[in-house]
């Protein structure tokens, strides 16, 4: 098993393992991501996401680490959001989750940044024992907050 930067030939199993995850997340009426979309995204003129793919010898791309920056006002520092973190149920247990997170911890060091941070579901307790297993801690007093839609175009047609 090893772990590399995802490269454009690696965005249609990346689109396939998204779909999977959103299936695994209970949403798969609302995952809409294509390929030309994760394309642009991690390849295009303005790369808005990076991302690691978990490679099996055997089986190929097995599992995926899509992220973004992100900027702290309080450390001044940028860092990485972890989008989705998802390796194949038919491979997990073999070490590609946490090959994943170190790859993401590496390149936020790498980079000298302060923070790698994620979401995680409530209900998810495979997921949160493995986070807390390496060292992460909820950032408990938070909640997030999402504005999409409808209640989005409304606010956004506030503006003028």
């Amino acid at each position: 098993m090893t772990v590399r930067p995802a490269r454009p030939d690696d965005v249609a199993v990346l689109v396939r393992l998204v779909h999977e995850l959103a299936d695994y997340e209970k949403a798969a009426e609302e995952c809409g991501l294509t390929g030309p979309q994760l394309h642009a995204a991690l390849f295009g003129d303005d790369p808005s996401a990076g991302a690691f793919v978990a490679v099996d010898a055997d089986a190929g791309v097995v599992g995926l680490a899509i992220w973004f920056r992100t900027f702290s006002t309080w450390t001044g520092e940028a860092g990485i959001h972890l989008e989705d973190l998802f390796v194949s149920p038919a491979h997990r247990g073999g070490g590609h989750g946490a090959a994943l997170l170190s790859a993401l911890a590496a390149e936020v060091v790498r980079r000298g940044w302060k923070r790698l941070e994620w979401n995680v579901l409530d209900w998810n307790t495979p997921a949160i024992g493995f986070y807390r297993s390496v060292g992460a801690e909820p950032n408990d007093g938070w909640t997030t907050y999402r504005l999409a839609g409808g209640p989005l175009d409304a606010l956004a047609r506030r503006a003028g």
